[in-house]
């Protein structure tokens, strides 16, 4: 089992308002209490999908699924519609598939930002079908088109299992994410930390990214979103300091069973080596029994050769603390880029291995196509999708569940 695998089949609970709010700026963030008992049990079995209302008023009574596909629907409006309003020019007026629409179909697709090398492929398989059976009609066309871009991201999917991705049986797991400034790393990893947290598990960060003015500091405003809480000390070396907590650590509450987990930030001066930081965090999280390591990288221009020799060094640092380590390695990418995402995922592709993709900023764009085009061209699996600016606006992606919301 995978990292991402433990947010599958949640249903949903409600959710912590200090949480729900959307990232203010640096110097807001407010120090969010443990759940406890029933409440913390709830969050574990049930999961973590927002309240119905921001009222704080009871949630809808309808199916746990309803509201969290809604939101994904929603989430996805301009990409659907931007689809649809395109794919039925392509087919007005006409009654079967030929070349003809075919052509106009592969101009939609790729005009969608699906990509070409995947808009030929997915025209190649519908082709291979309109061969098979001899005639089709037009009307059909949606129902296949859904078939094969499902078809797609489950190879992607079938790709990463292959590869042998290690589960939470290791321990620490290591994560390693990557990606250039403003794709929306810093949100996606105060994120990801408050759901492990939620789960009861104890995260640590580490602030490797010491390059960028304020990265450091906004990182502590999420850490602190995510359950970390008291004071930080910085010495700038990473040295262990009584109790267990690392030098330049911002820590939690102890977690257990049933109950919100520990969420530590282990952070040094800006400017200081990347490659140290990560060491100091792993050294400190194998120490203390953290079940997940969450290290930040440093992104600046993503074609800048200095930065990819960076990341070849960090990842040879934590496999010399901890074994195979990092255990995963995700990419996150600004939806609404649109093909500037594919570029920044082919030079990252090309310096590490990336085994996870989170997808963020899809709510405000017609361009969710890349969702579909990153995945299949790169053979990596997307885990998460960025839908919303709230903290539960992070979703485990589900396949399934995009393609029924792209083609509702």
């Amino acid at each position: 089992m995978a990292l991402f695998d433990i947010f599958r089949k949640k249903r949903p609970v409600e959710t912590d308002a200090s949480l729900v709010e959307a990232e203010q700026g640096v110097g807001e963030a407010q120090v969010v209490d443990g759940l406890g008992g029933d409440e913390a049990q709830s969050a574990v079995e049930q999961g973590l999908q927002p309240a119905a209302g921001s009222d704080g008023g009871p949630t809808d009574s309808s199916s746990p699924d309803t509201g969290s596909k809604e939101a994904l629907s929603s989430g996805l409006e301009k990409t659907r519609t931007g689809l649809f309003s395109k794919l039925s020019r392509a087919v007005a007026g006409r009654s079967t598939v030929d070349a003809a629409v075919l052509d106009d179909l592969e101009e939609v697709l790729v005009s969608s930002d699906v990509g070409v090398d995947t808009t030929v492929e997915i025209i190649r398989r519908i082709e291979e079908r309109v061969r098979k059976d001899k005639y089709m009609n037009t009307s059909e066309l949606q129902g296949i088109l859904r078939e094969e871009i499902a078809a797609l991201l489950e190879e992607s999917e079938g790709n990463f299992e292959r590869d042998g991705v290690e589960g939470l049986g290791a321990k620490p797991y290591v994560l390693m994410v990557v990606g250039v400034n403003g794709v929306g790393k810093t949100t996606t990893i105060g994120k990801l930390a408050a759901k492990l947290s939620r789960l009861g598990k104890k995260v640590y960060i580490g602030a490797a990214d010491t390059f960028r003015a304020a990265a450091i500091d906004q990182l502590e405003v999420w850490a602190r979103r995510a359950g970390a809480s008291g004071d930080s000390f910085t010495t700038g070396d990473g040295t262990p300091v009584a109790g267990g907590a690392a030098s330049g650590a911002t820590s939690g509450t102890t977690g257990a069973a049933g109950q919100r987990g520990d969420v530590v930030l282990v952070k040094q001066q800006m400017g200081s080596d990347p490659a140290s930081v990560a060491f100091d965090t792993l050294k400190s999280a194998a120490a203390n029994g953290a079940d997940v390591v969450i290290i930040d990288t440093a992104g600046r221009l993503h074609n800048k050769v200095g930065l990819m020799n960076e990341l070849s060094k960090i990842r040879a640092v934590m496999a010399k603390v901890i074994p195979d380590a990092p255990h995963e390695v995700m990419l996150v990418l600004d939806g609404s880029t649109g093909q500037n995402a594919f570029e920044q995922a082919k030079e990252f592709t090309a310096a590490t291995k990336v085994n996870s993709l989170a997808i963020t900023k899809l709510d405000g764009t017609a361009k969710g196509g890349v969702v579909i085009g990153i995945s299949h061209r790169f053979g990596v699996p997307v885990r998460w999708i960025g839908i919303g600016e709230g903290i539960d606006d992070l979703r485990p992606f589900d396949r399934t569940d995009f393609v029924n919301a792209l083609f509702s």
